[in-house]
């Protein structure tokens, strides 16, 4: 589950990097991404890490599936450094210790135990949401910069919440004619292609790492909560604390790796228009006199080959 949702966090971004940006709620978006086979591809792993996650709650407490789920990024920061050739600076060694002990406490911690019923408030709740979060999501998407990425991806995280509390009890229905007949089904499929949507338009603005970021954190906490008031969530007797001690490690560390999950692949492609536009790159001039040079990371700096590495570095991409 954890490395099938790492593989969808790296794909579907860099397919909606390159899809052109949409300023308002409209559904369009998704066929649009549909139409690149890296989102396809994405999509099939998170549909996979769905599917195991949906599994998994049919026992296990929600604050250990969704803390699983969001650690998924901890797979994309190593993907990027076997596949997309990333550096691994110390601290993203020290984040994904943390969030292997986080999970490992959360494991601990949690006691399995079958889902209690939502009955008829829990599911006039979900329907609210799913309007309460799509309304928000049509005035959202005409922010940009960092704060529709947090606003965007914050909704998206709450419509994943919200799925992963109707999944909980759906996951423990006796036959297949009464999943089907059971409204939380069709209330998970509404809240996933919501939170789909939103998690899209999040990641065409400003910043992955503040879309990424905020959708984690809105989708793990209230879940959890939900989950411990509402669904039989349960943790042994005395391991309180090392519950909450591994989930708040567990999202800070997420949270962290945000900054090191995103492919560099803007980068790259400013690096073509620059030789593509007849200019001369910054380690080409560090035979001639010296001189200012605008690098890749927008700072000024003095050619030669202290700029070899300023050009090489790894740096956050920013989606616009």
């Amino acid at each position: 589950m954890i490395i099938a949702y790492g593989f969808a966090n790296l794909l579907q971004s860099v397919a909606a990097a390159r899809t052109t940006v949409h300023h308002t709620f409209d559904p369009g978006l998704l066929l649009r991404l549909a139409g690149h086979r890296t989102y396809l591809i994405g999509l099939t792993c998170q549909v996979v890490g769905f599917v195991l996650a949906f599994l998994a709650r049919r026992d296990l407490p929600l604050f250990l599936v969704q803390a699983s789920v969001a650690a998924g990024l901890g797979v994309t920061a190593v993907l990027g450094v076997l596949v997309l050739k990333w550096r691994l600076p110390a601290a993203e060694v020290a984040l994904l210790v943390l969030l292997f002990a986080g999970i490992t406490a959360l494991v601990l911690s949690a006691q399995p135990a079958p889902s209690r019923q939502l009955g008829t408030a829990g599911l006039v709740g979900l329907a609210v949401a799913v309007v309460a979060i799509a309304a928000s999501g049509f005035f959202a998407a005409r922010l940009h910069g960092a704060l529709g990425s947090v606003v965007l991806g914050s909704l998206a995280g709450m419509a994943f919440s919200a799925a992963a509390v109707a999944a909980r009890p759906l996951a423990s229905a006796g036959s297949v004619e009464a999943f089907v007949r059971d409204p939380l089904l069709y209330l998970l499929i509404v809240h996933s292609v919501i939170g789909q949507l939103l998690l899209g338009l999040a990641m065409q603005r400003g910043s992955t790492t503040a879309a990424v970021a905020a959708m984690d954190a809105a989708g793990a906490v209230p879940a959890a909560i939900v989950g411990l008031l509402l669904l039989n969530d349960k943790i042994w007797p005395g391991r309180e604390w090392l519950a909450g001690l591994g989930f708040l490690v567990t999202l800070a560390a997420v949270v962290g790796l945000t900054r090191y999950a995103e492919p560099q692949h803007h980068a790259s492609a400013r690096q073509k228009a620059i030789v593509g536009a007849g200019m001369v790159p910054v380690q080409a001039a560090s035979t001639g006199p010296r001189s200012e040079t605008t690098t890749s990371t927008g700072g000024v700096t003095s050619t030669g080959v202290g700029s070899i590495g300023v050009a090489g570095r790894r740096r956050p991409i920013t989606r616009s």
